[in-house]
């Protein structure tokens, strides 16, 4: 099958999406499919060597425009290409199939103002952003991708986003595909995954025995970091615990709020890390208490490791969780109670034991394999809809 991806930048250690890209062209590169990729950037050592790159280059412009010119020339590179199916993954028209992976654009401003405890400042930010030029632009390109006309076929990653559709935009619920996320196993797989753990425990200053909570993001306001410092407060100081939070290089604002809480010395702030994979082995949970993710890769990851997760209802991957088996999730990242709760679950040996275990089965039950099988599917249907027309 001769299949093209289209992104604007597929770097993997910038993001879920690009890691997921990424992971994506390799597996079709295995079973030998002709891969083509249209994008401004990329990088070739986590792509596959046999993939086919098309540069797409628009000019500049202002942040509001500047997904409008990369359709366009995406959509115009296309339209001379004959590939069996193409797949947009954001901003994007013209593809076969589009597979938002970053969900509804406004889902992401009504869930962005989530942050704000306050009710009034909550009105406000939306206020506000009825008048922001970039909220403005890419509501009416996400109009023109999902109601104009030649309508594609459309993924969900999730059924929260799913209902979104329906919700915002009134696509039946039941046109929409759903195939949640996936990530590669073989990403994490390490003989010395113990000595690795221990290593690693080590350059943190916590002992071997000591329960790690581990938070991983890079935009650490709409992720919940502030509320996760809050609800660790909340547990008592003679509980022997940490936090290891890997992301954003930017964090001395929530150093300083550690500080005032009096918990910095249970925070390992550890900045960015290309590869997170030895903070996974190094921890013994996930909190990931975000006011949006339509699927996040890291409760993915976190699973394959065999560490239980505690997240929030806006989550998509919450959806894969069975509660309280192989993880937790909160209804409000705001609630420090609730989720200082949760926090206080993980700490418990005896349940971390067996959480992690069905953590590990929950990720074995939903595989990269089975995620790729059914995005094929998907592929095979465009292309006999394609031969039939």
């Amino acid at each position: 099958m001769d299949v093209a991806l289209c992104y604007e930048t597929v770097i993997p250690a910038r993001g879920g999406c690009q890691t997921y890209i990424s992971d994506l062209s390799r597996r079709l590169a295995r079973d030998g499919h002709t891969i083509h990729l249209y994008a401004r950037r990329w990088e070739p050592s986590a792509l596959p060597a046999s993939l086919h790159y098309h540069r797409i280059d628009p000019p500049r412009g202002p942040r509001f425009v500047r997904p409008w010119r990369f359709a366009a020339a995406c959509a115009t590179a296309l339209a001379n290409a004959r590939h069996d199916v193409s797949i947009g993954f954001d901003k994007t028209w013209g593809q076969d199939v589009l597979y938002p992976q970053g969900g509804l654009h406004a889902a992401t401003v009504d869930h962005n103002v989530l942050k704000y405890r306050n009710r009034t400042t909550r009105a406000l930010a939306r206020f506000v952003k009825r008048f922001d030029p970039a909220t403005l632009s890419f509501s009416l390109l996400e109009r023109k991708q999902y109601l104009g006309p030649n309508q594609p076929i459309v993924v969900a990653n999730s059924r929260m986003v799913r209902d979104h559709f329906e919700h915002y935009y009134g696509v039946p619920r039941d046109s929409i595909r759903v195939v949640p996320n996936a990530i590669d196993p073989l990403r994490f797989s390490a003989d010395d995954r113990p000595k690795r753990r221990m290593a690693e425990r080590v350059t943190w200053g916590v002992p071997p025995d000591e329960p790690v909570g581990l938070f991983v993001a890079t935009n650490y306001r709409l992720k919940g970091l502030a509320q996760l410092l809050r609800a660790a407060a909340t547990i008592s100081k003679d509980r022997r615990f940490a936090l290891a939070v890997v992301g954003n290089p930017k964090f001395e604002p929530y150093r300083r709020l550690a500080r005032r809480l009096g918990i910095e010395s249970k925070i390992k702030f550890l900045g960015f890390r290309p590869d997170p994979k030895d903070a996974y082995f190094a921890a013994d949970f996930l909190v990931h208490p975000t006011f949006y993710d339509p699927c996040s890769l890291v409760v993915l990851e976190a699973l394959a490791c065999g560490l239980p997760v505690v997240t929030t209802r806006y989550n998509g991957a919450s959806e894969m969780l069975t509660p309280p088996t192989n993880g937790l999730v909160v209804a409000d990242p705001h609630d420090a109670a609730e989720l200082g709760s949760g926090i206080r679950n993980m700490l418990d040996a005896t349940y971390r034991s067996a959480a992690s275990r069905a953590a590990r089965s929950a990720a074995a039950n939903w595989t990269f394999e089975h995620h790729y099988r059914t995005l094929l599917d998907v592929f095979a249907d465009v292309r006999s809809l394609k031969r039939a027309a």
